[in-house]
């Protein structure tokens, strides 16, 4: 048996695999070509040559699909399929100890995966390998079975890790990265908060910057502290800097002046309400140790590191270990169905990557605010 990675010329043997093994959430040519020619893809196949098809080319055993998220340290085992005449043989062991070589070789510290909970085989499997379930998805698939959420650590054991319930939350708009976040750590604070789209534009409104570096305006940290508090949460800002913020990311003299008066407004609502504002940065074991007593952290990162786009985009802590930061990330689209609204729960985040990623600007800003 020999594992390669895939080339375009396998497209056909793959798709005729993925018909074999699946009766319904089958990968298509597209996704398969994608999947070849994407460095944020691994795709691997395991094949024999010395049970060839008539025509002399080696028979194809089973393929393994990752995905891999820039900036983080998450792989996800996408799908995996082994052949019938090749079940039992150790292919679909073979092919997950190449992943997660692969996952290692570049960097990643978790790999993850979704199966089908009625595939006792397959989750027997993954728990021999050292994967352990940490959650479920209900109608998860196309047929309405559920999905059991497993994953591994793939640097030595795993450490103790620290999360909580938080609830995900897709922001609605490019711009709403902010208020969706802050709808996460409401519905997580307050289950009984009503997430809607209303209030996703409501607190943008109460929150914007009015003007950004491009398009309608993001969120002020205390702009966000401000409508936390107007629906019943504690917050405490911390900041870098006391100048306005993100007036360095527009030209226009105008916009400049729009900016620093919101944030001189914000500066003295947040005042007239008793909001703390630390002009100090908070470091991870204060950040972790804010967490352990009950905050929920929204923080500021820039996204260069993920998409090379350096747009200011907030985010919520949900958890930690001793080697990562892990957030809810409210961005999700789906383009090519590589990535799914789980790939945005729980991102570990390396901690030397994350003290780079919460750091924007020029100014190297670093903003956090803490809501209990």
């Amino acid at each position: 048996m020999t594992i390669r990675p895939a080339i375009l010329a396998d497209v056909a043997a793959l798709l005729q695999l993925e018909t074999q093994a699946f009766n319904c959430d089958r990968l298509n040519r597209r996704s398969f070509r994608h999947a070849i020619t994407s460095s944020a893809s691994e795709l691997i196949i395991a094949e024999t040559h010395t049970a060839g098809n008539d025509n002399g080319t080696p028979a194809l055993l089973g393929y393994a699909l990752m995905h891999l998220r820039h900036g983080t340290s998450l792989t996800r085992l996408y799908s995996i399929a082994v052949a019938n005449q090749a079940r039992n043989l150790g292919v679909g062991q073979a092919l997950i100890h190449n992943c997660e070589d692969i996952a290692i070789s570049r960097g990643r510290r978790i790999l993850r995966l979704e199966v089908s909970d009625a595939n006792s085989q397959a989750i027997g499997l993954y728990k021999k390998l050292g994967y352990r379930v940490f959650g479920q998805y209900n109608d998860y698939y196309e047929d309405h079975s559920n999905a059991i959420r497993m994953q591994k650590r793939l640097h030595g054991a795993a450490p103790a890790h620290t999360s909580r319930l938080v609830p995900w939350v897709a922001q609605g708009t490019p711009f709403t990265c902010g208020p969706a976040s802050l709808q996460m750590a409401l519905r997580a604070l307050q289950p009984d908060y009503p997430v809607t789209p209303e209030d996703e534009l409501d607190i943008w409104r109460e929150a914007t910057t009015i003007f950004m570096t491009s398009g309608h305006g993001g969120c002020h940290p205390m702009g966000l502290a401000l409508a936390a508090k107007k629906r019943g949460l504690d917050a405490r800002v911390y900041l870098s800097d006391a100048n306005p913020l993100f007036v360095d990311g527009v030209r226009d003299i105008l916009k400049k002046e729009v900016i620093t008066r919101v944030h001189e407004s914000f500066t003295r609502q947040c005042t007239e309400q008793a909001i703390p504002v630390t002009y100090s940065t908070l470091s991870l074991k204060e950040l972790t140790a804010a967490f352990d007593d009950g905050a929920l952290p929204l923080i500021l990162i820039s996204t260069y590191r993920m998409d090379q786009s350096k747009s200011p985009h907030w985010v919520v802590m949900s958890g930690y270990d001793a080697h990562c930061i892990f957030v809810h990330d409210p961005y999700f689209i789906q383009e090519d169905g590589s990535e799914s609204p789980m790939d945005c729960q729980y991102l570990p985040i390396a901690n030397e990557e994350f003290e780079k990623m919460s750091r924007f600007g020029r100014t190297r800003l670093q903003a956090t605010v803490l809501l209990s």
